[in-house]
C-alpha cells in the first residue's frame, strides 16, 4: 500500500564540486558543510541504482512522466563522456519502464560548448543558465576563486543556446542583489532572449538575515517591481516566473514553484553518494539541515516520501505560522520558501519547530503581490466564481499537461464543470424571469420546482444537470436571450429538468413538460413519442419517483453499456436527447435494436482494450466519459468521431466496422476513438478554468494533419488530443493480437509521432500562448521526445 504521494522531480547532483566561487553560494558558504564529504561525482553505479529506484517509484504510482534535473555544483565538470554515459543509463532505464523522461542540466555556462550541446539535444536535455545580468552584477558574485570575472562565459554560453541550440534553451537564473540595478538587470536577461527566466531572493533566515541597505523598507519588493514595470511594458516578451507565480495564483492556478503558493511541492534531491535529501535550499539554514537518513542503495522513494520533511511541504495551509494563516494573500505568497522562515532556537521559549515564523522576505513578499495586483487589476478577475476555489493543483495541473490525468485529476474537471453547470442554471433563471411569453406559466412553475429540488435532493439535480447537452441548453438560451431572441421552447426545457430530477429524487410531483418534436424529452432518461398532434405540453405525474411515461408506448429510454468501474456505473449511448445536435457530424437517429445492441457490445469490447494496455488513459476516461452519441457513419468508411466543446463529458461516433486489415477491429478503432475525443473534453475542460492562448489572436496556423491552416485553440486541441493517439498507436505496436496489425501500429506511431512533435513546435513559436500554455506544451512535447527511443 502506498503510504505518501509521489515524487515527480527528482534533482541528480552529479558533480559536487564548482568552478566558480561565487560568495553569494548557498551550497559552498552557507551553513550546511556536507559537501566537504560527498564523492567530487556521482558514480556509474549510483546512476544506475538512482535510475533503477526512480523507475521503480513510477511504476508504483503509474507516473506518466518524471522530470530529472542534473546539478551540483556544476554539473558539466562531469565531462562530455560521462555525462553521455549518465544521460543513457537515466533515460533507457526508466523509459524501459514506461514512464516519460523530461531531462534538464542547470550550468553557470563556463564550460558549456558546442559539444555539450550537442549531445544535450541527442537527449533532449533542456538546459538552464545562471545569469546575474550585466557585468556589473555578475561581476558582484560570479567570479572565479581568483578573483578573475566569469561574464563572458555566462555570456558566450547564452549566445550558443540563442544563436544554434535554441530548441534545448530552457532559459535563465538570476539571483536578486538590490545593489545591482534592476532596469540594467532585466535588460541584460532580456538580451540573451531566455525561453523563460526567474528572479531569485537570496537565501537568506531569520538568523542570517538579507543585505539591506536601508532596514525597514521593502527593498526587495521594490527592486522587483521596477523589473516588473519594464517587463510589463514590454509586453511581456518571455515568462519570468516570479511574475507569473503571482499572477497565476490570483487566477487560482498552481504557482509552479516551491518559493511562491500552497502547492505541495514533489521534489527530491539525490546526491553524489546516492543519499537522499529535501530541497537545496534547506543547506542555508544549519548543518545538516537537509539531510534524511535514506539513500538509494538501501531506500525506495516511497520509503523516503514518508519523511517528516518531506510530508511539512505538503500541508499548504496548516504548516505555517498563525501570522502566515491569518495572512489574506496567504494563499498568493504560501509563505515565501519554507528556508526563509527558518529561526535557531536561542530562547528556551523558541518555538519547536524553527520554521515556525513568517518569512524574512514577509514584507517584500507583500509589497510584491500587492503591486502586481494593483497594476494587473482588470486582468487578473476570474472568468466565473467558482474558478479560483476549483483551481489545478499541481499535481493535477502536470498529469493533464503531459496529455494524461488519471481519476483524481479527472474529478477536479468534473467538480469545475458541475460548479459551472449550477451557475448556467441561475443565469437561465435570471434570463427567463421578467417573461409574458406563451409559455411563461410553464417556465416559472419549473423554476420554482428545481428551486424546491434543490433544496432537497441536490444530488438528484445534479445528476441530471450532468447530462453533457444540458450545458449545450443552457448556453444556447443565455445567447439566445444576449441577442434579444425568445425561443420559448428551449425555456420550457427546464419542465424536462424538474421532471426528470423529480423521478430521479423518488418525490411525489406534478410537471409540466413541453413537447418538442412530436415527443417529450427528459434528460438521462430518454423520450417520450407522442406525435404530432398531442399539444404543446403534456402534463406528467410523478408518485414516488414512479410515472406511466416511463414505461408507455412509446417510450425510449436511453440504452447503457454497463461498466462497473465507470462513476456512473456505465457508458450511456444517447440517441434521444434533441441538444446532442451540436457536433461536427450528423448524429444518428434513434437506433434500430440492433444496431443498439452493436453498440452495447463494442463498448466494453474497447473499454477491455483501454483497461489492459492503456493505463495512462483507462481510469480518466472511467472518471469523466459519460456519453457517446452515435454519429451517422461515413459512407466512405472513415472514421467519424466528435466532441462539443461545450458538451463535457460526452464524444461522438460513427461504430467503426470491419475493414481490410486487421489493424480495422471494431473493439481497437473504438478505443481509439475513446482516447482521442476525450483528450478533446479533458482540454476543453481545462480551457474553461484557464487561458493557455490570447483569444484574440486570429491568426490560422498550421496543422499537419490538415491541408486547411486552423486558429490556435484548434491546433492546441488537435496537438492535445493527437499526443493521445500516438501514444495509442505507440502502445499497439506490441500489444496487437498479430503481425499485420502491428505493423501497422508501427507505421501509424510514426506518422503521428511527427505530425505531433512538428505541432507542438508551431504552438511554443505563437507567441500567443501564455505561461501556462507555454507550460502546457513544453510538456506535451516532453512527453512525445520521451518515446523517442522507441521510434
Amino acid at each position: 500500500m502506498v503510504s505518501a504521494p509521489p515524487f515527480r522531480q527528482f534533482v541528480l547532483k552529479v558533480a559536487t564540486r564548482c568552478d566558480l566561487a561565487c560568495d553569494h553560494c548557498y551550497v559552498y558558504e552557507a551553513a550546511d558543510t556536507s559537501w566537504r564529504h560527498k564523492p567530487r561525482f556521482m558514480a556509474e553505479e549510483t546512476v544506475q541504482r538512482t535510475a533503477e529506484r526512480i523507475a521503480e517509484h513510477a511504476a508504483t504510482h503509474r507516473l506518466p512522466a518524471v522530470t530529472l534535473v542534473l546539478h551540483g555544483g556544476e554539473p558539466l565538470l562531469l565531462g562530455p563522456t560521462r555525462m553521455r554515459e549518465t544521460l543513457k543509463t537515466l533515460r533507457y532505464v526508466i523509459e524501459d519502464a514506461g514512464c516519460a523522461v523530461a531531462l534538464r542540466i542547470h550550468t553557470n555556462g563556463v564550460r558549456l560548448s558546442t559539444e555539450y550541446c550537442d549531445l544535450f539535444r541527442e537527449h533532449h536535455v533542456q538546459v538552464g543558465v545562471s545569469l546575474d545580468g550585466d557585468r556589473a552584477a555578475t561581476d558582484r558574485h560570479r567570479r572565479f576563486a581568483n578573483g578573475a570575472s566569469s561574464h563572458t562565459q555566462a555570456l558566450r554560453a547564452v549566445s550558443l543556446l540563442r544563436d544554434d541550440y535554441p530548441d534545448i534553451y530552457a532559459g535563465v537564473l538570476c539571483t536578486i542583489d538590490i545593489r545591482n540595478d534592476p532596469v540594467a538587470v532585466y535588460e541584460a536577461v532580456r538580451d540573451a532572449a531566455p525561453p523563460r527566466a526567474d528572479f531569485l531572493l537570496p537565501h537568506a533566515t531569520h538568523s542570517d538575515p538579507p543585505l539591506r541597505t536601508d532596514p525597514g523598507h521593502t527593498e526587495y519588493a521594490d527592486w522587483m517591481l521596477a523589473v516588473f514595470d519594464r517587463w510589463n511594458a514590454e509586453n511581456r516578451p518571455f515568462p519570468i516566473r516570479s511574475f507569473t507565480s503571482v499572477l497565476d495564483a490570483f487566477r487560482g492556478l498552481p504557482s509552479g514553484t516551491e518559493s511562491l503558493g500552497l502547492s505541495p511541492v514533489d521534489l527530491v534531491v539525490v546526491e553524489a553518494d546516492g543519499t537522499l535529501e529535501q530541497t537545496d535550499s534547506l543547506k542555508a539554514t544549519y548543518d545538516g539541515a537537509p539531510a534524511t537518513g535514506f539513500s538509494v542503495a538501501e531506500h525506495s522513494f516511497d520509503e523516503a516520501s514518508g519523511h517528516p520533511g518531506f510530508e511539512a511541504r505538503r500541508h499548504g495551509v496548516a504548516d505555517l505560522c498563525e501570522t502566515c494563516r491569518r495572512c489574506p494573500i496567504v494563499s498568493v505568497c504560501g509563505g515565501g520558501l519554507r528556508t526563509h522562515r527558518y529561526s535557531a532556537p536561542s530562547q528556551p521559549t523558541s518555538p519547536a519547530d524553527p520554521f515556525d515564523h513568517p518569512s524574512v522576505y514577509c514584507g517584500d513578499l507583500k509589497e510584491l503581490i500587492m503591486g502586481i495586483r494593483a497594476r494587473t487589476e482588470a486582468s487578473a478577475v476570474a472568468r466565473v466564481p467558482a474558478q479560483r476555489a476549483l483551481g489545478l493543483p499541481a499535481d493535477v495541473l502536470h498529469q493533464l499537461a503531459h496529455g494524461y490525468g488519471d481519476a483524481k485529476a479527472i474529478e477536479h474537471l468534473n467538480r469545475f464543470q458541475r460548479s459551472l453547470r449550477i451557475l448556467l442554471l441561475a443565469k437561465v433563471f435570471a434570463a427567463a424571469d421578467p417573461g409574458t411569453g406563451p409559455r411563461q406559466e410553464l417556465v416559472d412553475a419549473a423554476i420554482a420546482q428545481l428551486k424546491t429540488l434543490d433544496a432537497g435532493h441536490k444530488d438528484a439535480l445534479h445528476e441530471v444537470l450532468g447530462h453533457p447537452y444540458t450545458s449545450v441548453w443552457a448556453l444556447r438560451c443565455l445567447d439566445d436571450a444576449q441577442s434579444g431572441r425568445a425561443v420559448p421552447e428551449d425555456l420550457a426545457h427546464l419542465g424536462s429538468l424538474a421532471a426528470a430530477t423529480a423521478i430521479r429524487a423518488g418525490v411525489d410531483a406534478e410537471v409540466e413538460v413541453p413537447v418538442r418534436q412530436g415527443a417529450v424529452y427528459l434528460p438521462t432518461l430518454g423520450r417520450l413519442v407522442v406525435g404530432a398532434d398531442a399539444g404543446r405540453s403534456v402534463l406528467l405525474r410523478i408518485s414516488g419517483g414512479d410515472c406511466d411515461v416511463l414505461g408507455a408506448p412509446g417510450w425510449q429510454g436511453v440504452r447503457r453499456a454497463g461498466l462497473p468501474m465507470f462513476s456512473g456505473g456505465g457508458i450511456a449511448v444517447e440517441d434521444t436527447d434533441p441538444f446532442r445536435r451540436c457536433h461536427h457530424w450528423d448524429v444518428a437517429q434513434r437506433l434500430p435494436d440492433s444496431d443498439a445492441a452493436a453498440w452495447l457490445s463494442a463498448i466494453p469490447a474497447a473499454w477491455d482494450i483501454l483497461a489492459r494496455d492503456h493505463h495512462s488513459y483507462a481510469p480518466g476516461i472511467a472518471a469523466g466519459l459519460t456519453t457517446i452519441v452515435p454519429l451517422v457513419p461515413s459512407l466512405a468508411g472513415r472514421a467519424v468521431s466528435s466532441t462539443a466543446r461545450r458538451a463535457y463529458g460526452a464524444i461522438g461516433a460513427g461504430l467503426p466496422v470491419v475493414g481490410n486489415r486487421a489493424a480495422d477491429s471494431p473493439a481497437s478503432a473504438l478505443a481509439l476513438l475513446m482516447i482521442h475525443e476525450f483528450q478533446h473534453a479533458k482540454l476543453g475542460a481545462v480551457l474553461d478554468m484557464a487561458d493557455l492562448h490570447d483569444p484574440h489572436d486570429t491568426r490560422l496556423f498550421e496543422a499537419p494533419w490538415r491541408q486547411d491552416p486552423r486558429p490556435l485553440e484548434g491546433l492546441l486541441q488537435g496537438t492535445y488530443a493527437h499526443v493521445g493517439v500516438t501514444d495509442f498507436w505507440r502502445v499497439r505496436r506490441f500489444t496487437a493480437p498479430d503481425p499485420e496489425e502491428r505493423a501497422h501500429a508501427e507505421a501509424e506511431f510514426g506518422l503521428w509521432f511527427g505530425h505531433t512533435l512538428r505541432a507542438t513546435r508551431v504552438l511554443a513559436d505563437s507567441g500567443s500562448l501564455t505561461p501556462l500554455g507555454l507550460r502546457f506544451v513544453e510538456a506535451l512535447r516532453t512527453t512525445l521526445e520521451g518515446w523517442t527511443s522507441k521510434v
